[in-house]
């Protein structure tokens, strides 16, 4: 069984910047490609980021890039999400989830193990 636990999540002025962590059990984090996703209140869960089981590959949602970074440590077992210069429309319950396959998926459905979510409010 995994689990997923993200961290890092809080309230900053548009501007700011925060860093998601993603804890990860078992021994199998390294073979997998991570992504996370967000959610807003009333809103459908969305894509954020992906990155490769290696780390060598990532991609990003055009809303996000140049402004977020993805990377993991797998001799951590952690994912995390760099996020620089926050707007507002940043704000939503962030997941990190672990998927099916190897490759850089961008739905839900590609992705099978899902952490509880921490959020992230960007106010004005």
């Amino acid at each position: 069984q995994v689990q997923l636990v993200e961290s890092g999540g809080g309230s900053v002025q548009a501007g700011g910047s925060l860093r998601l962590s993603c804890a990860a059990s078992g021994r199998t984090f390294r073979s997998y490609a991570m992504g996370w996703f967000r959610q807003a209140p009333g809103e459908e869960r969305e894509f954020v980021a992906a990155i490769t089981y290696s780390g060598g590959s990532t991609y990003y949602t055009d809303s996000v890039k140049g402004r977020f970074t993805i990377s993991r440590d797998n001799a951590k077992n952690t994912l995390y999400l760099q996020m620089n210069s926050l707007k507002p429309e940043d704000t939503a319950a962030y997941y990190c989830a672990r998927a099916r396959s190897y490759g850089l998926g961008v739905h839900p459905y590609e992705y099978d193990y899902w952490g509880q979510g921490t959020q992230v409010t960007v106010s004005s």
